[in-house]
């Protein structure tokens, strides 16, 4: 088991009996898991995974064996595994709060923690991992794996990161777009305090690339409720410059309704192109918040079906 501070043991163990299954097409499937594109071709050898009890004893390698004393499972290309790649924003407005209230997590935190035990959730059941770190420029970034020692590398890059800078999330989408090999899956996770048609245009390209796409959309409660009271300074986390001071009840309809607004934008942006898309508050605990979202991606999936 993997144990830093964005594994959660007990968020992890409640989502384990959850499976991340694509939606769309995607290329290749594990155990029956995911569709193939591919109808009606030759099957060509791609590479070995280790033996996991349940696998089908016609593929294991003897030759392999004979080597490594070890038991190893033939791939062919149609098998090879799902290869999600994991979108993190990194942007200094994922700060929020930046000073300690309550027990909850920040943006940053509440997110890392996310995308880490998806990650877990995939590389478990034998997909791949990707990560890759934004905010006007690419942070860091990881390449799809299987392997479970991509938890750790990508807990690292995490805790190497300190978010301050603005969001751009052209640079993503523009240096992404030659990047994905494929049909892939990409989860982006974020508050998505971005310019919006450059989102939209974004997320476009995406699906234009037969990728599954998933919109986790991470916002704080007090962004969720204005529950602001007392005259209160507000400062900019992604402009040193950007500060007010006054009084918040006076804004607080006016911004809910902005808000709301705002909200009902991205979800159409994700409605018109097919894509999966989930509010998450920093209060809905960690399990709670990623075991309902994908029962209600696997309820959509049967019904497809």
């Amino acid at each position: 088991m993997v144990t830093t501070n964005y594994f959660h043991p007990e968020t992890l163990n409640k989502i384990s009996r959850l499976e991340l299954r694509a939606r769309h097409v995607v290329e290749g499937f594990l155990g029956g898991l995911h569709r193939s594109p591919y109808r009606g071709f030759s099957i060509e050898f791609a590479d070995h995974r280790e033996y996991v009890p349940g696998d089908d004893l016609r593929h294991l390698d003897w030759r392999v064996y004979a080597k490594a004393d070890r038991f190893y499972i033939k791939q062919y290309e149609v098998e090879t595994n799902l290869r999600a790649y994991i979108l993190l924003d990194a942007s200094g407005s994922m700060r929020y709060p930046a000073h300690h209230v309550d027990d909850r997590m920040n943006k940053w935190n509440y997110a890392a923690t996310l995308a880490a035990s998806l990650a877990y959730l995939l590389v478990k059941q034998q997909d791949g991992a990707g990560l890759l770190l934004f905010d006007h420029e690419i942070r860091g970034q990881l390449p799809v794996s299987t392997n479970p020692a991509q938890l750790h590398n990508m807990v690292k890059l995490i805790e190497q990161t300190d978010p301050t800078e603005s969001t751009d999330t052209k640079v993503l989408f523009r240096y992404l777009a030659d990047q994905l090999p494929k049909r892939s899956m990409v989860v982006l996770i974020s508050d998505l305090l971005t310019d919006l048609d450059d989102l939209k245009d974004g997320l476009e390209r995406f699906r234009f690339g037969h990728h599954d796409v998933l919109v986790l959309h991470v916002l704080d409660k007090d962004e969720l409720e204005f529950p602001f009271s007392d005259r209160t300074l507000f400062e900019g986390l992604e402009s040193a410059t950007d500060e007010i001071l006054t009084d918040p009840q006076s804004l607080r309809a006016g911004y809910l309704e902005r808000l709301r607004a705002f909200i009902s934008e991205v979800q159409g942006i994700c409605l018109n192109s097919r894509i999966d898309y989930a509010q998450i508050s920093t209060a809905d605990p960690l399990d709670v918040a990623i075991s309902r979202f994908l029962a209600n991606r696997m309820h959509r999936t049967r019904s497809k079906a």
